[in-house]
């Protein structure tokens, strides 16, 4: 059996950058920086108090009324799930049920939805008089929280956290039927989610796919948990757009953001069918591990993420001098971007000096989950542009990391691109776009 050709006929995004593809895309261009100090919680006594905030918005404007009972079972990462989703489907022609239910033309029963989720913590609000309720003696008592704590949780609380919710409440809006999973691999959980979209329909099962990720990471508990393990940035409170430096020699550590990245992903026969617009095919996929014993780091030499990257180019049937474009992790975390550096150019072999390499997360933040979906929605639009922004915070490379970054904008031809990323906890991921015929 031949395997179906897998092309992307939608994007929707929102991020620190915009609530749309179109302010992400701008903002890139311009080179405008979405990091600031926090302020959807007081981070005082934080080491970093920068964050990556999307910027203000309405969710009753993009869930259509029947559905807006639902909103307040809704976590942040839910909405923001639900906004990209809502305009990748507008941005591909699709008509769905949630978005005009008199014409629909889709099969729902032929639609997929396979998203990147993290680790969703709850709002404090919700939950500290149910702990303040279970302490005795000042130290937390889970017979306490048996009898006490537990009726002062609503029922429907874990309905709001749960990682594949965000699959459950865009594919309920929307009335999608076809196979759905979630992918819960931290950083490369929306690479990893877009992969088995693109397979899912690559073998048959479903004609279109809904694929991408989503994450809240503006969230104390979550901001402690990366403080404690000395993955952020303590320097440059305050100077916010100076502060995340990938593969610069100055980097210090990462800065932690939210976003949503959805693309749409289609049989191409089912896209030109309906004249749909097709903005990029994806061709090659690859995955593996690492195995660092240090769990939150990339092991240092990058093997598992230059295997990827590999298997990603061997699936593509390209050679590395093909690649015109290479999105990278880059988290500004010195240790895990050298690896990164390592792995790429091991991989591209002499190509790596030449191909552009054009890290993002100097101007989005780490948005986890999130971050491979705008990385590859990112990639589409320098294709679709032919122009390559410049790379922010990168004024002097770190030792070792002999990657082309690019410096000052460029035009040019994109006919292959690469994004791929890896996690604190070994799983890594590579995708190669071609650009349409």
């Amino acid at each position: 059996m031949s395997s179906a050709r897998v092309v992307i006929t939608g994007l929707g995004a929102i991020t620190p950058l915009g609530l749309t593809v179109t302010d992400m895309w701008a903002g890139l261009c311009a080179g405008d920086c979405g990091i600031g100090t926090i302020t959807a919680f007081d981070p005082v006594g934080f080491s970093c108090k920068l964050a990556g905030q999307v910027p203000d918005y309405k969710i009753q404007k993009y869930v259509p009324r029947a559905h807006r009972k639902a909103i307040k079972l809704m976590s942040r990462d839910i909405e923001l799930a639900v906004i990209a989703a809502n305009e990748a489907l507008v941005h591909s022609g699709l008509v769905t049920k949630g978005i005009d239910p008199e014409n629909v033309n889709i099969n729902p029963e032929r639609v997929a939805i396979n998203l990147g989720a993290g680790f969703i913590s709850c709002d404090l609000v919700e939950l500290a008089p149910a702990v303040a309720a279970s302490a005795t003696d000042g130290k937390f008592d889970t017979r306490k929280w048996g009898k006490d704590g537990l009726e002062l949780v609503t029922p429907l609380w874990l309905l709001k956290y749960l990682p594949n919710m965000l699959a459950c409440h865009i594919g309920i809006i929307h009335d999608i039927q076809g196979p759905s999973n979630s992918i819960t691999c931290a950083e490369a959980s929306a690479h990893l989610a877009i992969a088995e979209a693109a397979q899912i329909i690559a073998r048959g099962d479903t004609d279109i796919a809904l694929a991408g990720g989503a994450e809240a990471k503006v969230n104390p508990m979550i901001m402690i948990r990366q403080c404690l393990l000395k993955r952020v940035t303590s320097e440059n409170n305050d100077e916010p757009a100076s502060a995340c430096r990938p593969f610069d020699a100055d980097a210090k550590g990462s800065v932690f953001g939210e976003a949503a990245g959805i693309v749409i992903l289609e049989n191409l026969e089912n896209a030109q069918r309906r004249g749909a617009k097709i903005y990029a095919e994806v061709v090659g996929l690859g995955q593996s591990n690492n195995i660092n014993p240090a769990y939150e780091h990339l092991e240092p030499d990058g093997y598992g993420l230059q295997i990827a990257i590999e298997k990603a180019m061997a699936d593509a049937q390209i050679e590395p001098e093909d690649l015109g474009l290479v999105i990278p992790h880059g988290t500004g975390i010195a240790a895990d971007d050298l690896a990164e550096a390592k792995a790429i150019q091991a991989a591209l072999g002499d190509a790596a000096a030449k191909t552009a390499v054009w890290p993002t997360k100097s101007m989005l933040s780490n948005t986890g989950a999130a971050s491979g979906a705008i990385d590859l929605v990112a990639a589409v639009c320098a294709m679709a542009d032919g122009r390559i922004p410049a790379a922010k915070n990168c004024d002097r490379k770190a030792d070792g990391c002999n990657l082309n970054i690019v410096k000052q904008p460029q035009e040019t031809d994109i006919r292959y691109a690469l994004c791929c990323s890896y996690t604190y906890g070994g799983q890594t991921a590579a995708v190669v776009l071609k650009g349409p015929d």
